[in-house]
């Protein structure tokens, strides 16, 4: 039994965000609790340079309507995340394996020092190829022109 951390903006939810949460719960164990840090719309637009196209209640719901996810908090911390982490004290921070070739540490602000110091393993899961909320959109914008 264990604490999955993940975080980010779950916006269009799909199915390489139901695998990845799938996997997030397999980490956790039968008993275990999968948390997800949700990014806020305020943050996104400042991130992002535009806001999400869900809300974030509407993608709280949907999360919380997902059978892998157990909670759902948001990322108060903007770009910092470890406030949200330290309210979450999780065993796992579980990311999707496509920022295996980025520097995810800088990109949440923490190190592997502050990591282990407080117990918690870094894991990377297999990222969906193919499919993503951009992906979706651009669908979206595509069909429309085919439409008219």
């Amino acid at each position: 039994m264990g604490i999955v951390y993940t975080g980010g903006t779950f916006d269009l939810f799909h199915a390489g965000h139901v695998a990845f949460l799938r996997s997030c719960k397999r980490i956790a164990g039968k008993d275990g609790r999968v948390v997800v840090s949700l990014n806020t719309d305020d943050f996104i637009a400042a991130y992002k340079g535009k806001p999400p196209i869900m809300s974030f209640d509407e993608r709280k719901a949907v999360l919380m309507a997902c059978r892998y996810v157990d909670s759902v908090v948001a990322n108060v911390g903007g770009e910092d995340s470890k406030p949200a982490i330290e309210n979450v004290l999780p065993d796992f921070i579980v990311i999707g394996d496509d920022w295996a070739r980025k520097d995810y540490y800088a990109q949440m602000q923490f190190t592997q020092d502050w990591l282990d110091g407080n117990k918690i393993q870094l894991i990377y899961v297999p990222y969906t190829i193919g499919v993503s909320s951009t992906n979706i959109k651009a669908r979206i914008v595509n069909n429309a022109k085919i439409g008219k």
